[in-house]
């Protein structure tokens, strides 16, 4: 077999997948994995931010009762 051949054999599997674009959608889910996972390090944020602000409007209410309360006595 002439080098020529046996090089455009060994080249070929990898310039189609190139060239329909396969090549890119590989690099894209690794991007967009990396997306997620950093979507979901916020979102754990942004839920334990709003379990803070809860507990504090429940810590406020029941301060304002007790104050209600002892203010009634």
């Amino acid at each position: 077999m002439p080098v020529r051949f046996r090089w455009l054999l060994a080249w070929l599997p990898l310039l189609t997948l190139h060239g329909c674009g396969l090549a890119e959608t590989g690099a894209s889910a690794a991007a967009g994995g990396m997306s997620a996972a950093e979507e979901a390090r916020q979102a754990k944020q942004t839920e334990q931010r709003v379990q803070q602000q809860m507990d504090a409007a429940y810590q406020q209410a029941a301060d304002q009762r007790k104050a209600a309360e002892a203010a009634s006595e």
